[in-house]
């Protein structure tokens, strides 16, 4: 398999704030490969030196096996990045016209790819409305619209859905395997753990680190525990804390996972306390892990760190 994407030891600091650090990772071709961790994680960074937006302090990126890839090959790049500059005082046709012209392509050229994106986005109707008065959704996907222009090889996208309410997030997701069905390779960051399980490959970043690539399922199985969802009638995100079988423990509003090496004993302790508390049991069993459990186990370290 072609590597499409490839950084060889990409670093970044800003002053004495390491941003990336050493990070090394590939992304095959006609792969969604997801790019996931908190603000701050160092994702905008990353996919920024990728795009040759910010020069490294260390390092190298490699773009379709080129270490220097010219200009013809960085227009075979798109970028949506996390804040894009829409005007608002323009129509959706005039902000695709501006940004097709900006890499000196014809108004025919522009006009015909632009009908087929906004088919595939569902945007035709709305070509003609200013951008100010967009949705946040729809904003998006004109967003999208722009970088797909030159019909790229390879789209990197930031966050892209960040703040989108969550039947755009979905109707947006759709839109990204629609392309990459087409042969379009994407890589996406996200600090959604919903959408890590989209992609094919993930990386997990952590104050500039990849702590573990993998796909999903390959993360989910290299756990070193077993995962237990407890209910029961308190709201306090701290109250197993200091229970001994346990090694780690995350509140969902309604629930608790927690994560232990001895299920048996766990529960038992688990028991004991609510009893010895009175505190209602509503039920207690063995979960599957989620992304959002495995991103927990692997950056634990860091969160304790920076606490």
């Amino acid at each position: 398999m072609k590597a499409m994407i490839k950084t060889c030891e990409l670093t970044k600091s800003f002053g004495t704030i390491v941003a990336v650090d050493h990070v090394e990772i590939e992304v095959d071709q006609n792969e969604i490969f997801g790019v996931v961790g908190p603000d701050g994680a160092g994702k905008t960074t990353l996919l920024r030196m990728i795009c040759g937006l910010i020069e490294p302090n260390r390092g190298k990126v490699v773009l379709f096996g080129e270490e220097s890839p010219g200009d013809s090959n960085r227009s075979r790049l798109g970028y949506m990045p996390q804040r894009f500059s829409l005007y608002g005082d323009l129509t959706v046709m005039e902000n695709i016209n501006f940004f097709g012209s900006l890499y000196g392509l014809k108004k025919t050229t522009i006009r015909q790819r632009a009908e087929e994106i906004l088919r595939v986005t569902n945007m035709q109707e709305f070509s003609s409305r200013l951008a100010a008065n967009l949705s946040g959704g729809m904003k998006q996907k004109l967003a999208l619209t722009c970088a797909l222009i030159t019909r790229p090889e390879i789209l990197i996208l930031d966050e892209p859905t960040y703040g989108v309410d969550p039947e755009s997030r979905k109707e947006f997701w759709k839109i990204l395997y629609r392309l990459n069905k087409e042969g379009v390779t994407l890589m996406v960051s996200t600090p959604y753990m919903d959408e890590a399980e989209l992609c094919h490959r993930v990386a997990i970043i952590s104050q500039g680190r990849v702590v573990a690539v993998g796909t999903p399922m390959q993360l989910k199985r290299g756990l070193s525990h077993r995962l237990l969802e407890v209910r029961a009638d308190t709201r306090d995100p701290r109250v197993f804390e200091a229970l001994s079988e346990l090694d780690s423990c995350s509140f969902y509003g309604d629930r608790f996972h927690i994560a232990a090496r001895d299920l048996e004993a766990a529960t038992r302790e688990i028991n004991d306390f609510l009893a010895e508390r009175r505190i209602r049991l509503y039920g207690i069993r063995e979960v599957a892990p989620s992304m959002e459990d495995v991103f927990i186990a692997l950056t634990a370290a860091d969160n304790e760190v920076g606490a």
